[in-house]
């Protein structure tokens, strides 16, 4: 059976997001420093959309939907777990350090300078000369091990894709895909939702923009 299996919101954020991080590697491989920042800005919009949206997206987008315990990725390794549509147990720890792994990064960003302190980024104020060099350091290394978790991601859908003859990708376009027997389909929200939660991350946006002033 096809059925919805992703809403726009959450594939609109899967694209936007490969798009932004390869704009900003571009822009920081050719030292476009003012479009790096505004490359890093629109990300952080768009990750806490995205976390916004697991407390309050569709069945599918919601982290308690597919964060699972030990026992359940035991399950799924071991072929018992229920059937399921959207993130599976395994995939469930991809998808969180993925995220994680990009907060961090982007807070690196936010607070690193250079070595000669010319270029601070917009939050480089809040702390330390040093902290801030050390930030610039672990910015850039840690772009390595972001490459590293996006390859695994990769690889697993091509695993999927070629081994197992379960197509990830299309969905994440389409929204649709083959429902397994016994698994529910997605369940919307209401549109409106994503007002709010669209709205909350454009102003979080704006107020690190702004060099995150207190309130």
């Amino acid at each position: 059976m096809r059925a919805k299996i992703w809403d726009l919101p959450t594939r609109l954020f899967h694209w936007l997001l490969v798009l932004l991080i390869a704009g900003a590697w571009w822009t920081a491989e050719n030292d476009a420093l003012a479009w790096h920042y505004r490359a890093g800005f629109a990300i952080v919009a768009l990750l806490v959309f995205r976390l916004v949206w697991g407390l309050i997206g569709s069945s599918t987008a919601r982290f308690s939907s597919f964060v699972k315990g030990p026992g359940a990725i035991r399950a799924y390794l071991g072929g018992r777990a229920p059937a399921s549509v959207g993130h599976n147990p395994l995939g469930a720890l991809s998808v969180l350090a993925l995220l994680g792994l990009l907060v961090v990064h982007v807070v690196l960003g936010l607070i690193s300078s250079d070595e000669d302190g010319l270029d601070p980024a917009p939050l480089a104020h809040l702390v330390s000369y040093d902290l801030s060099e050390a930030a610039h350091e672990l910015h850039e290394d840690g772009f390595n091990l972001l490459l590293v978790l996006i390859g695994i991601h990769v690889a697993a859908i091509l695993y999927h894709g070629l081994v197992k003859r379960r197509n990830l990708l299309r969905p994440m376009v389409t929204g649709r895909g083959d429902v397994p027997a016994g698994a529910e389909p997605m369940r919307a929200v209401p549109a409106w939702r994503l007002l709010p939660a669209a709205a909350f991350a454009l102003l979080f946006a704006w107020w690190i923009w702004s060099g995150a002033p207190p309130f």
